[in-house]
């Protein structure tokens, strides 16, 4: 018999296992989350937060919001990319990007209640970690996943105690490997994963020095620095991360992946930040040096049976485009309302198929995105003539012609500006953060159609309302105080909820009639909103009217992850019917059947 027991049990302590633990708390489930390590990330590894993920934190309690846009550095730091010969040396262009540009910073205002941030995973993990604990998760440090056994009821995981070395089981209902890119629950559960590990080589410096002479009256969060003869390897040439500011970075440089990693000694780190810097006399405190590999893998299949991954373990990439805990985090936001309604009775144990349906997809897209944005440092490389051989004296001249009044200098000059530009694929495409649609048994269409995408769908988040899509989001007002809510702020913290206007109060009593069927308790497990004159929402600007793409008396239902599930554009004959067979569906439930709670 397991020594401990419990119904979901979280492999790792990182932004998806620590998001994980934090939601399925707040949902009231019972979790252990555990980590091989004595404590949480000791590196600031991932730190660009994206709106949507951001929107995760604001539904886990604006507490949790707060804390972390009081870490993080804001918006208006992430500024503007800045390519350069040195931190000193002269600067060849820059970029708005994270929303900076006024044009994108209105569309992210536009887009969402929250703001984008640079909040280290450093700061990142012990808000979610400590925010889970504080809810109700088990957690264990210095204790190692081994192995676990699935069968019918649940799953027998073997762990070790690092401190003792005594092993013990663990028997939980679910499974949880949120293990990184190095994932042993993907290995053991035989997850195949798709793509290639190890195509180039990088390393870490982190270290502390007060740069702010050089970058202050530019803030930004990376600087690329093209110097020739440095060309090995790695993403662009060499870069110089602000990590707070504007006195610890991290540098990030390549070295050849067919040879062995080098050993990154105060010796060579300094060497290194005096490069790249362009300060000869620079001194550095170095606080840690550490090498890693780029990936282009995910998983196609990222459940089986009882057992799950999620965050590295399901998608393997490079840091290109802050795609990596922002979609771990959206990944838990996927997974734990799922396994919760399974847990509590709600739903049958094939809503939880739809995981690997939404979620794949979206690790194709992202890996696929990060290494594509490494390829696209190409034209800027072309432009300034840093390719095509070692004669470091040859491309000095050639970065150095577009100084010249010539006519081939100054189309020398267009293409850098163009290739620069370009690169708001990678640093300002917002609908690679915001465009996710899902498709799924989890999502009932009804045959309407998905409509198209207007604009570039990598660059231009476009809102709809179609079952699949996240729900718009426009400021709305109660009634009675005038305070302002955002659509989201109605929906989400682990319940479902349905939206309808004047005329729509019969989808409020089907509500009423059908939930109690599916364990659900109305106000609890699933609420109804009604916006519009002299409701308790009213929608004084019109957006929402407009933003809906119902009318008065239809209705949209949405998930507990903010995704709309269904949409009846206008009353039906038989709401209760309706409603019925559409919860039947999402939840894996035939309503004549009793579920009882795992």
């Amino acid at each position: 018999m397991a020594e401990i027991e419990t119904d979901v049990l979280i492999i790792g302590t990182g932004p998806a296992g620590s998001a994980t633990a934090a939601l399925l708390s707040s949902y009231g489930i019972a979790n252990i989350a555990i980590n091989r390590y004595h404590w949480l990330a000791n590196t600031p590894r991932a730190h660009i937060t994206n709106q949507r993920t951001m929107e995760v934190l604001r539904d886990l309690g604006l507490e949790v919001e707060a804390e972390a846009y009081m870490h993080a550095a804001h918006q208006d730091l992430m500024g503007e990319n800045v390519f350069c010969e040195s931190l000193a040396g002269e600067e060849i262009g820059r970029m708005k990007s994270w929303g900076n540009h006024p044009l994108s910073k209105a569309e992210h205002q536009l887009s969402s209640p929250t703001l984008m941030n640079d909040l280290p995973q450093t700061f990142m993990e012990p808000i979610l970690f400590s925010t889970a604990c504080k809810r109700g998760t088990r957690a264990r440090m210095s204790t190692e996943y081994l192995r676990h056994e699935q069968d019918a009821e649940g799953v027998t995981t073997t762990c070790i105690d690092r401190l003792s070395g005594r092993e013990f089981t663990i028997r939980s209902k679910y499974l949880v490997g949120a293990d990184g890119g190095n994932s042993l629950v993907a290995q053991n559960e035989n997850l195949a994963i798709e793509g290639m590990m190890g195509v180039g080589g990088s390393m870490n410096i982190l270290f502390r020095a007060d740069l702010s002479k050089y970058v202050a009256h530019r803030p930004s969060v990376l600087y690329w620095v093209m110097q020739p003869g440095a060309n090995v390897g790695g993403i662009g040439m060499g870069l110089v991360r602000m990590v707070r500011p504007w006195n610890e970075w991290l540098i990030v440089w390549g070295y050849d992946i067919n040879e062995p990693a080098p050993v990154v000694d105060e010796e060579m780190a300094t060497q290194v930040a005096r490069q790249l810097v362009g300060d000869p006399e620079l001194e550095i405190d170095l606080i840690s040096a550490n090498t890693w590999t780029v990936n282009n893998a995910y998983a196609p299949q990222m459940q089986k049976g009882r057992v799950f991954i999620m965050g590295d373990a399901a998608h393997r990439h490079p840091p290109s485009n802050g795609l990596g805990s922002n979609t771990s985090i959206q990944d838990s936001f996927n997974l734990a309302w799922k396994l919760a309604a399974v847990l509590k009775g709600q739903a049958g144990a094939g809503l939880l198929d739809s995981y690997t349906k939404e979620r794949a997809p979206v690790a194709k897209q992202i890996v696929t995105r990060a290494n594509k944005s490494i390829e696209e440092f190409g034209p800027i490389f072309d432009s300034l003539g840093m390719t095509g051989g070692s004669d470091i004296a040859q491309i000095q001249a050639s970065m150095a012609a577009r100084c010249n009044t010539t006519a081939a200098a100054e189309k020398q000059r267009a293409a850098i500006r163009d290739a620069i530009a370009f690169k708001k694929y990678e640093f300002d495409a917002h609908g690679v953060e915001m465009n996710q649609r899902y498709t799924s048994a989890a999502v009932v269409t009804d045959g309407q159609m998905e409509p198209a995408f207007e604009l570039d769908a990598e660059l231009h988040y476009q809102p709809t309302t179609w079952p699949g899509a996240r729900l718009p989001h426009v400021w709305v007002f109660e009634h009675q105080t005038g305070i302002k809510h955002s659509t989201l702020d109605l929906c989400g913290r682990g319940a479902f909820t349905l939206l309808t206007g004047i005329g729509g109060e019969a989808w409020e009593e089907a509500v009423a009639t059908v939930a109690p069927e599916f364990n659900l308790i109305v106000g609890q497990d699933i609420s109804v909103r009604l916006i519009g004159p002299r409701r308790t929402f009213v929608d004084h600007t019109g957006d929402w009217a407009r933003a809906s793409e119902i009318t008065d008396n239809g209705c949209l239902l949405v998930r507990p992850d903010h995704h709309i599930c269904w949409r009846a554009e206008e009353m039906l004959s038989d709401p209760v019917k309706e409603m019925r067979r559409v919860l039947s569906t999402i939840l894996d439930r035939d309503c004549s059947v009793s579920v009882v709670a795992e």
